[in-house]
């Protein structure tokens, strides 16, 4: 039976009870980047209430860049510069990776910036916007080439982890792995009865990919980051090429990242939306990974039924 990871939030779970659309299908995730570890184990808590027999999936955050300590959203304009202090993203040696010239984007791609400056003395860096918009909290900054240096699991990842091992949850979400060395350096970590899936969001992991596949349960293709380090135009062909691999391996894969966007918002989705699901789908993937549709989305039950649906069609 084909899976569908629905993200829990404001929306599932809180505004929405899961048991109005719980079935053996579902896989409830948990996004360890959204709260402190106390509130992301009140999401488990809660999860568990409703069904104790819910599957739940801790993703980890990861080794990504977030924008951090931001309370007041800042206002991004073309040519124009705004500095962020070395407080205000999740890893506080970030300046130590960047340099005057580097290019950054942010939120998914949608955002990019330059660094202009980095000033160790007063801890601050010095951006300039080439978007317009509003920067918020928790939002991630990618800069392409430096994540082979950065430690694998921050701080809060190990915390999770020990979560999820306290909670006795079913699988672990490992966020931009690069190698085999990231799969096992996590798997010392985990509980043995724990199902891995593995997250192919980087370019080291696509190099990567038939050890990384050697040693996972599953994998997970995150269009939306594996997109800030390869360009979303390469997006198509790096989806079917990894899952033509994964075919190969007998490894079963999830696909994320914006199936159902337009449903944030409205009840229906739009036509390349159907299409796209509809052609993911019918290239032999495992299941679809939900995630603002059903975390802060308006129609979070909408939307699980129609990747049920579209599933049960193709």
């Amino acid at each position: 039976m084909e899976k569908i990871i629905a993200t829990v939030g404001p929306s599932l779970l809180n505004q929405y009870p899961i048991n109005k659309v719980y079935s053996d299908d579902l896989i409830f995730r948990v996004n360890g980047a959204h709260g402190s570890i106390s509130h992301i184990k009140e999401y488990i808590e809660k999860i568990r209430r409703e069904r104790k027999d819910a599957l739940i999936l801790m993703d980890l955050p990861g080794n990504k860049i977030r924008t951090n300590n931001i309370n007041e959203p800042i206002k991004l304009k073309v040519g124009e510069p705004f500095e962020l202090n070395f407080q205000q993203t999740n890893f506080a040696n970030f300046f130590k990776y960047i340099k005057k010239g580097d290019k950054v984007w942010a939120n998914d791609s949608t955002y990019e910036f330059e660094v202009m400056k980095v000033n160790q003395e007063h801890e601050i860096i010095t951006f300039l916007s080439k978007s317009e918009g509003l920067l918020l909290n928790n939002k991630g900054m990618h800069v392409r080439g430096i994540h082979k240096d950065i430690p694998f699991l921050f701080d809060k990842d190990i915390k999770l982890i020990e979560l999820a091992n306290k909670m006795d949850l079913q699988f672990i979400g490992l966020s931009f792995v690069r190698n085999l060395k990231d799969i096992k350096s996590a798997k010392e970590l985990v509980n043995q009865n724990v199902q891995i899936i593995t997250k192919v969001e980087t370019k080291a992991a696509v190099e990567n990919l038939n050890e990384i596949l050697n040693n996972t349960d599953f994998i997970l293709i995150d269009r939306g980051d594996l997109s800030t380090e390869v360009g979303l135009e390469n997006i198509p062909s790096y989806q079917k090429h990894i899952l033509s691999i994964a075919k190969v391996h007998g490894v079963k894969t999830f696909l994320a990242t914006q199936f159902l966007k337009n449903m944030e918002h409205n009840p229906v989705p739009s036509i390349p939306e159907i299409i796209d699901l509809y052609n993911t789908i019918t290239e032999g993937i495992y299941g679809i990974q939900l995630s603002e549709e059903t975390a802060v989305g308006k129609h979070p039950y909408s939307c699980i039924q129609l990747v049920r649906n579209m599933l049960k069609k193709t």
